[in-house]
């Protein structure tokens, strides 16, 4: 078990999913493209900085569950945004989307209400 203390360290945001497709030689995992409403600083070419959208990349294991990735493509689901970076199969994952399944078998994605936007957090 974890104590409270522990679990207020996770982060949990609202992402919208804006690319979906297969990583290929796999037979579980997709590619997401999840927007947070994040910006990040970079470097112009004439040397001042500026701000510009960042886009987050996600490596899930939930392929079965969407055989057309497309699916997913302008929903809203949860995602822990603060876990470190980690390559699988070659590609960065920089989140992880939260899901539940039963016994079973049955699956869901965690998908808040419509009128919560990209970015928002969990409290």
């Amino acid at each position: 078990m974890i104590n409270i203390d522990d679990f207020k360290k996770v982060e949990i945001r609202a992402g919208k999913i804006l690319t979906a497709e297969k990583v290929p030689e796999t037979g579980k995992l997709l590619k997401l493209s999840v927007d947070f409403a994040e910006t990040r600083e970079v470097a112009a070419p004439d040397g001042t900085k500026k701000l510009e959208p960042f886009v987050r990349q996600i490596i899930s294991g939930i392929s079965a569950y969407f055989p057309d990735p497309a699916t997913l493509v302008g929903r809203t689901f949860m995602f822990v945004t603060n876990l470190e970076p980690r390559t699988i199969k070659g590609f960065e994952s920089q989140g992880m989307i939260l899901a539940l399944k039963t016994e079973a078998g049955a699956f869901s994605l965690l998908e808040p209400n419509s009128t919560i936007p990209a970015g928002a957090v969990a409290g």
